[in-house]
């Protein structure tokens, strides 16, 4: 009995190690991050293959996870900003909001959100006028936040003014993400790569 008690010991500590080992995350990982402002969870993980991915209502510090950080943060350092465009979207982005809903298991994801935070930081839009929605491969939350949003690929960036949609950018930007801004704020006719 003695024995059997050893021999089970030793595999539930052989799993857990190669489980901890699989995901290749911090510990902070599965830990969900309260908001101070509101108090709602935010960065929540679920597994997803060999590792994790963000699922909810998410915000930058969660692309400071062990699993998003590499592609993120050099996403970002990479990133070269057209500076005479940055220019032209401040005054625009004074009284917008936007919706940003991503996959961190998505490429597309992965290329073009380290470039849009880049893009607003240059600009200096106020991030708490910034909702990031992570979505799974489904485009879907356990929240429900894509309901009514027509979330067909990722990332979709939404911009709003007074709760009006003014134009989106699906999955990539037609000319740049810099330009698509431009052309939404400015109130020219623009398509995403999706629209009819």
């Amino acid at each position: 009995m003695k024995k059997l008690f050893i021999i089970l010991s030793a595999t539930l500590v052989i799993a857990c190690n190669s489980s901890k080992e699989k995901n290749k995350v911090d510990k902070n990982t599965s830990k969900e991050m309260i908001s101070e402002n509101n108090k709602e969870q935010i960065n929540d993980t679920v597994a997803y293959e060999e590792s994790v991915m963000l699922l909810g209502k998410a915000n930058r510090n969660g692309f400071q996870m062990d699993a998003f950080k590499d592609w993120f943060n050099t996403g970002y350092a990479n990133y070269e900003v057209d500076s005479e465009t940055v220019e032209k979207l401040k005054p625009l982005l004074k009284d917008i909001t936007i919706t940003v809903f991503m996959g961190t298991w998505c490429e597309d994801s992965q290329r073009e959100t380290p470039h849009f935070y880049k893009i607003i930081d240059e600009t200096g839009f106020d991030e708490s006028k910034l909702t990031l929605i992570t979505v799974s491969e489904e485009k879907t939350t356990p929240q429900g936040f894509e309901e009514g949003k027509n979330i067909t690929n990722v990332p979709t960036i939404i911009f709003y003014k007074n709760d009006k949609e003014l134009g989106r950018i699906v999955e990539y930007p037609i000319e740049s993400l810099e330009k698509d801004m431009l052309a939404i704020l400015s109130g020219k006719e623009y398509k995403h790569a999706y629209a009819e």
